[in-house]
């Protein structure tokens, strides 16, 4: 039993291996701007990183920067994780598509496909959230598909399938918002596999499981912010109002789109992501999804549901690099593909399959076994030919991150400098001061510092700090400089790297003086 445990691991784990030995050819080996310095500062020390909090990536990621400490500094740790999630959700799928096509051939060729897919190598290359939501969604479905083929089976335990997809839904709900979009899809799914299921005892099971998950998992904010705070967090979760405030993510409320302004230039747009994911094999995708309904009817339902959905909400949803969102959309449509394949092979040899996914007319081993070769070749060879291009554009191990801005800037504030940052630099400057232990004597007052202390706007930080403390400014509106100059007297501090830092030397009406 075991040895054969370990020979069903075998390709996954060598698709996972062979995905992380490219991604780390590629990595970003040192601290970023924006999101990425956050992330890069909050999990090494267990904070509160923005709504939605993403608990489960900052514990995990607090846990793999203590494993990891022998690679290097914590930000170079927190990208290695993302290159490590997203090869193992490679590997993943390699075992969702075997179950879906009984082929571990087409498991590695959807596999190495979605390693090397665009999206999903860019996202291995720097620390993100969406990396782990990957693994995850590629988790969730491989124990619901086994799930299925396990209650067709008739095996006694199948429901524990059902069990550790719950687990692992609640994880994922604890990293990133994406899965509530999930959650109609999977109802439905389950529903499908056992229309009695609300009445048997698993079904408690579940609930019970789902809840325990996410509530432990939210606990970390409060936690963090009030018995144990954490030396970077967002917003007030030590509070009831707070806490909300960070789970349901209230501050990007208004992040959607009237879904009647240009319909058509969308679905361009999305047409166009595809083609630069897929190449050739986009035209395929739909094709592999009417594969998809005759072979696997109930996972067509979870799936095309799902990738219907997300795209749905990604497409009228504003914030940031949204490319990110269609992460599980991908992997949906790798496995569409694979299961095309299979139903090509079926088709070419006349073999059928019963609704319990057994070959009825097996045909012979030797001439399937080429046949399936053959055709996981034409799956992957589109990627295969894309791949020198795909690993230049990926690759950011030239990349320095915000290092030589953090140098430059660090090293031209002068001795206890009050700085009103915005988001982008202050994430990096946190790392500096928070994980490289440089510049304790600053004060960093990001436009969050300003609103989760009452601190004012930009203008009152200024004015309670000038004459006291220098005071330096990096905001992302240059228009806002220049109306502060009807105020005060600022200049650009230094050149090259330091373009966007300025220094309040006096007030227009020449009362007073910084420093």
């Amino acid at each position: 039993m075991r040895a054969a445990a370990a020979v069903f691991l075998v390709a996954p784990a060598l698709v996972a291996l062979v995905a992380l030995a490219g991604y780390v050819r590629t990595v970003m080996p040192g601290v970023g701007f924006w999101d990425t310095a956050e992330f890069q500062t909050v999990l090494p020390t267990l904070g509160i990183a923005h709504p939605t909090g993403f608990p489960t990536y900052v514990i995990l990621g607090w846990l793999a920067n203590a494993i990891l400490a022998p690679l290097g500094d914590p930000a170079l740790r927190m990208n290695v994780l993302s290159a490590i999630m997203v090869a193992v959700a490679a590997g993943v799928t390699v075992a969702l598509v075997r179950r879906l096509t009984a082929s571990t051939l087409l498991g590695v060729a959807a596999g190495l496909g979605l390693a090397a897919t665009p999206l999903v190598w860019g996202i291995s290359t720097h620390a993100d959230p969406h990396a782990l939501h990957l693994l995850l969604v590629g988790l969730l479905f491989a124990l619901l598909v086994g799930w299925e083929d396990a209650r067709a089976a008739g095996r006694p335990a199948a429901d524990r399938w059902l069990v550790a997809a719950t687990l692992v839904f609640g994880l994922s709900v604890g990293n990133h918002s994406l899965t509530l979009l999930l959650a109609a899809p999977v109802g439905l799914f389950v529903l499908a596999v056992d229309p009695g299921i609300l009445r048997r005892r698993v079904a408690g099971a579940c609930v019970a499981v789902l809840a325990v998950t996410i509530t432990f998992l939210y606990l970390e904010l409060p936690l963090r912010a009030g018995a144990f705070p954490a030396p970077l967090m967002y917003g007030r979760p030590d509070t009831l109002e707070g806490f909300w405030y960070i789970v349901l993510a209230e501050q990007f409320r208004g992040s959607f789109v009237d879904p009647t302004v240009d319909p058509g230039g969308r679905i361009v747009a999305f047409i166009a992501l595809a083609e630069a994911q897929f190449g050739r094999l986009a035209l395929l995708v739909p094709v592999g999804f009417l594969a998809t309904a005759a072979q696997r009817p109930r996972y067509a339902l979870l799936s095309g549901l799902a990738l219907v959905i997300t795209v749905a909400f990604s497409a009228f949803y504003i914030n940031a690099e949204i490319g990110r969102y269609y992460l599980g959309s991908v992997l949906i449509a790798w496995t569409w593909l694979a299961i095309l394949g299979r139903a090509l092979i079926d088709g070419l040899l006349g073999l059928t399959r019963d609704e319990d996914h057994a070959v009825r007319r097996p045909g012979t081993g030797l001439v399937r076994g080429a046949a399936t070769a053959i055709v996981a070749l034409a799956l992957i060879a589109p990627t295969a030919l894309a791949l020198p291009g795909r690993f230049v554009a990926a690759d950011r191990s030239a990349d320095p991150g915000s290092r030589p801005w953090l140098d430059a800037t660090l090293a031209a504030f002068e001795p206890d400098a009050v700085v009103v940052s915005w988001w982008s630099y202050s994430t990096a400057l946190w790392y500096a001061q928070l994980i490289d232990g440089l510049r304790p004597d600053i004060w960093i007052v990001d436009d969050r510092t300003r609103l989760d202390h009452d601190l004012g706007d930009v203008i009152d930080v200024i004015d309670a700090n000038f004459g006291t403390r220098p005071v330096y400014l990096i905001r992302a509106d240059r228009g806002e400089i220049v109306r502060l100059r009807t105020r005060y007297v600022i200049e650009r501090v230094g050149s090259g790297p330091l373009v966007d830092v300025f220094r309040v030397i006096a007030r227009a009406d020449g009362a007073g003086s910084g420093g």
